[in-house]
């Protein structure tokens, strides 16, 4: 599964227990007729795929929803669930990958264009 939209919050990398596990939380607003606000954690080692990306970029997020279940010290059974994300791309990256093009300077003007010339084109 996927989630799109721009960066509106990153958090800073949360550490927790003796056991040193990581997490780091972002925050995409949707870009459609009623934006969301979704917030997907990373954690561990996913925690440092945050460290490149900014507030206000657009990308795209691979996720894996997680549901867990607990029971808490009265009895009763409660149930949780979490959007972790996996991957982050920067959509903006896309129109950067096109080749340069060269300034229209670099090309000379036709000069052997003949009007009189015609052809069978249709157009």
């Amino acid at each position: 599964m996927e989630v799109q939209g721009k960066i509106k919050m990153i958090g800073e990398t949360q550490t927790f227990g003796s056991n040193g596990f990581r997490k780091r939380e972002i925050v995409v607003t949707t870009e459609e007729q009623y934006p969301q606000h979704i917030m997907v954690e990373f954690v561990q080692d996913k925690t440092d795929l945050l460290n490149n990306y900014q507030v206000g970029q657009a990308v795209k997020i691979s996720i894996n929803l997680r549901g867990r279940e607990w029971v808490n010290p009265q009895g009763e059974t409660k149930y949780f669930n979490s959007i972790q994300g996996w991957r982050i791309e920067n959509l903006q990256a896309e129109v950067g990958n096109m080749p340069p093009v060269a300034p229209a300077e670099a090309f000379e003007p036709a000069t052997n264009l003949n009007t009189e010339e015609h052809d069978d084109l249709p157009f």
